[in-house]
């Protein structure tokens, strides 16, 4: 059983009973796109489930991952997050080596366990790929993705896509988006800056990130199950295994006789993704960790942006100053409020005028001076030209060269243009 995701629509069905009259291919186009975006939003929610880990399941899945890499089925060890998965590999790291060994130890068979599983998750997926005439990889978006990514599944439809290329869209780079990139990411980054001793996870040590690698599993599975596409018998047994763990638990690292397994958050907080067309969430909590474990463990995140917990509870000038990251400041800012921040750093305006890329909105140039009198830079306070989920649109600062005494050319260079070109635009976003 997957969670629910709070506030979630239903897919659009509209596309299936339009008035005008669809021809038989794009009638079934329409369906299987429907069904499609129905299991794509049961898949993103065992994605970003807080159901316990069904430990039975996650073990037999494993057992079988290691019956098919040829290696002795190992021993299971339980723990609340990714957090303390890295603290035990830390005490234990002779069961679990670096994935990749010394040239010399190749040619003898001593890679390790994790290596050996993902070489064979990579076979797997490559003959997937080739059944379905899908390139690997995720360098370069083909030009009828890149269209698809522009519509709603209907609208693509309607428009004649190619079924492939919208699947690819509002499956696959859907929830690539939303587990991979929004969701894991964050958390393997705030793991690795947590852990202790060198390489503790740091890319080199491999691990799998069961719930949240849901984005892959789901789009063979999918796929499938809509009808576009299928699969030898004993690949699909092997995806099932997968499919298993994507929907029983956390993160998992093999190990030489051993693997450790976490269980899943104890609480995810998403918000919409402004402007996607696919369903795209991303990480978002403004009075607390917006995922947290069990044992206390857990992450920040304002509107999709990692932030230490003290531009959640206690975000003053001073710290927002100190601070090097340039999206934590603008999200502390935000914090504090523009206008409050303004007063409060005693900002300076310089030069204040309409913005010509983004009609109702103002460009307003300011010095940013410390307390002891050091002008700590130039900012242009600007209007996000696409509005928030909530309909909003959000005002945020730019560090500019203190060259710039006019905000349309300070605001030109940000785009790379002469404020005569900037001045000309129509509309920016």
């Amino acid at each position: 059983m997957s969670a629910v995701i709070p506030g979630r629509k239903s897919p659009d069905v509209s596309f299936l009973t339009v008035s005008q009259p669809l021809c038989t291919r794009t009638a079934s186009t329409a369906e299987k796109m429907l069904q499609a975006v129905v299991l794509r939003d049961q898949w993103l929610s065992a994605g970003l489930s807080m159901l316990p880990a069904d430990r039975a399941a996650a073990e037999a899945a494993v057992c079988g991952l290691y019956r098919l890499a040829g290696l002795p089925l190992p021993g299971f060890a339980w723990v609340p997050s990714p957090a303390a998965a890295l603290a035990v590999i830390g005490e234990n790291e002779e069961l679990f080596p670096l994935a990749w060994p010394r040239a010399e130890d190749r040619p003898h068979g001593a890679w390790p366990a994790a290596a050996r599983l993902a070489g064979l998750l990579s076979g797997l997926r490559g003959r997937l790929d080739a059944r379905v005439h899908r390139s690997p990889g995720d360098s370069w978006l083909p030009r009828g993705v890149v269209s698809a990514l522009r519509y709603s599944p209907a609208d693509a439809v309607l428009s004649g896509i190619a079924a492939d290329d919208i699947f690819e869209a509002t499956v696959y780079r859907s929830l690539r988006g939303t587990l991979r990139d929004a969701v894991a990411a964050p958390l393997r980054a705030a793991a690795e800056a947590a852990s202790r001793g060198p390489g503790a996870d740091g890319g080199v040590r491999i691990r799998f990130w069961g719930q949240h690698e849901a984005y892959w599993v789901a789009h063979y599975d999918v796929r499938r199950r809509a009808g576009l596409g299928g699969y030898s018998p004993d690949d699909l047994r092997e995806l099932e295994l997968w499919v298993v763990l994507a929907r029983s638990v956390g993160w998992w690292w093999p190990g030489e006789g051993m693997c450790l397994m976490a269980e899943r958050p104890a609480a995810v907080h998403t918000e919409p993704l402004a402007g996607s067309h696919h369903g795209e969430l991303r990480l978002h909590r403004d009075d607390g960790p917006a995922v947290a474990y069990s044992d206390g463990w857990g992450i920040h995140v304002l509107h999709g942006t990692p932030v230490p917990e003290w531009v959640i509870i206690g975000p003053t000038v001073e710290r927002v100053r100190a601070e090097p990251n340039v999206e934590v400041r603008r999200s502390a800012i935000e914090r504090i409020g523009w206008d409050a921040y303004i007063g409060q750093a005693a900002l300076t305006l310089i030069a204040d005028s309409p913005d010509p890329g983004n009609p109702g909105a103002r460009l307003s140039l300011y010095d940013d001076t410390s307390a002891d009198g050091v002008l700590a830079g130039r900012v242009l306070l600007v209007t996000n030209g696409s509005p928030e989920p909530d309909g909003h649109c959000r005002r945020y600062g730019i560090n500019v060269p203190a060259a710039f005494d006019d905000p349309v050319a300070a605001a030109a260079w940000t785009y790379g243009l002469a404020g005569t070109e900037y001045a000309q635009l129509a509309r920016r976003t």
